[in-house]
């Protein structure tokens, strides 16, 4: 029974797959959908993913890469999410991975194993007619199944009915269905920001309306990408950091508010930005209209929180997503309103090797993140690192989330931000300190 389970094999998935090969600890992948790549597998059959057909990358190939793997050298600063979905095929076959992960397979339930330490795993084939679940009992599992498929709407509901098409960002695939359309896109996340740009190209009128205004960062400063110096910035204090992104988003491209975009109050770094070189131009020509947040809706009149209002025809709401864990009963384990208290982002307290890998937000990529958190948990699956005591975990926890709280504007979306190599650094540390929890 000395076995792990890893759920999904998406980006997290393949990263604890390939580090769980390499020590030789036996393992189980399962995949509810035919293909590896989660988010980034266009059209991906397991009814989860939300690629459109623009999508590229936020953060650049060198941030994004894994260190056990590089990206192609002949990829562009931001592939695209075909590219990067190559990326993760190479990445499977290079480590002959494919024969470890189980495709169409279904995790129902995880559940405590009632008589020894371990976990209950109850799995769906869903190719396989009139298939009935199997329960296997494992010692650790890993959750690597994402937090960016679940759809989260505005709570609580807007008031009124809209009488035209609604859809979420996640359902959003192009934008030809919006050509000649009056649309409304609720949201300043990276989503929100991709979709006006692109509504705004073929929609008789478009629309983004937002709660509050965002730090546009633009793909490209000074020639390079943006975050080609993140690695050394990461090293200041966070209020220097600061100090000078704002410096520099100045020179690279003024303040937001000569676009007619309206100007965040808060500062850069206290809420995740969003990445776009086409924002900013697509509101100064006129092609995506800035309002506030909707206040309510009339039949096709949506109303904003100014008093103004325009006719739509479709709403696209790009307001994130709900972490959910629908195997877990949620006495054993839930993130209410989106809070996650794991101790350094990977490991759950109060239950012994359950583990979860990429479950963070990052200023940065999620991918070598992944694979430093899988490399940890390799170390405790094989006794030679351990653990604090359950009390020293949760104070790390309540000191983290205490921390983040006076950093970040106060959203769901922030629950677990992190700084992606600060994190990295901190990962470092708390395997080496691992060691000696372990003697």
């Amino acid at each position: 029974m000395h076995r792990a389970c890893v759920i999904g094999a998406g980006s997290s998935g393949i990263t604890a797959a390939q580090v769980l090969a390499e020590r030789g600890i036996d393992f189980d992948v399962f995949e509810i959908g035919s293909r590896i790549g989660g988010n980034w597998c266009y059209g991906n059959d397991n009814g989860l993913s939300s690629a459109y057909a623009s999508l590229r990358i936020n953060t650049s190939r060198t941030v994004m890469e894994y260190e056990a793997f590089k990206m192609p050298p002949d990829y562009p600063d931001y592939p695209n999410h075909w590219q990067v979905q190559r990326y993760f095929e190479d990445f499977v076959e290079q480590f002959k991975l494919a024969d470890r992960i189980t495709f169409r397979t279904r995790v129902d339930s995880v559940r405590p194993a009632a008589d020894e330490p371990g976990y209950d795993v109850t799995v769906t084939a869903l190719d396989q007619p009139d298939a009935q679940p199997v329960t296997r009992r494992y010692r650790w599992v890993l959750v690597a199944s994402g937090h960016h498929w679940d759809p989260r709407w505005p709570e609580p509901p807007i008031p009124g009915e809209f009488n035209g098409q609604v859809l979420h960002s996640h359902d959003y695939k192009t934008p030809e269905f919006l050509t000649g359309k009056r649309v409304v896109v609720l949201g300043i996340g990276n989503s929100g920001a991709d979709i006006a740009v692109e509504a705004g190209r073929v929609a008789a009128r478009t629309i983004l309306a937002m709660r509050r205004s965002a730090h546009i960062v633009p793909r490209y400063v000074l020639g390079r990408p943006a975050d080609a110096t993140a690695r050394l910035m990461s090293r200041l204090p966070v209020g220097v950091q600061q100090a000078i992104d704002t410096a520099i988003l100045f020179l690279a491209r003024g303040r937001v508010s000569w676009s007619g975009f309206p100007q965040p109050k808060h500062r850069v770094l206290q809420a995740h930005p969003t990445m776009s070189s086409e924002l900013l131009p697509a509101v100064r020509r006129g092609f995506v209209t800035v309002k506030p947040s909707i206040a309510e809706f009339d039949g096709h009149t949506v109303r904003f929180s100014d008093g103004t209002a325009e006719d739509a025809d479709v709403v696209i709401y790009c307001t994130g997503y709900k972490i959910t864990f629908p195997f877990f009963d949620p006495d054993f384990f839930a993130a209410a309103d989106n809070q996650v208290r794991l101790y350094h982002r990977v490991v759950d307290p109060d239950h012994d090797g359950l583990y979860f890998i990429g479950l963070v937000q990052p200023l940065g990529a999620i991918m070598p993140l992944a694979e430093l958190q899988s490399h940890w948990v390799a170390d405790l699956i094989e006794g030679g690192a351990g653990l604090p005591t359950r009390d020293e975990m949760l104070a790390e926890i309540d000191t983290w989330q205490s921390a983040m709280a006076r950093r970040y504007v106060a959203s769901k979306r922030h629950t677990i931000e992190v700084d992606a190599f600060a994190y990295l650094r901190e990962l470092k540390r708390e395997r080496r300190r691992a060691v000696w929890w372990a003697s």
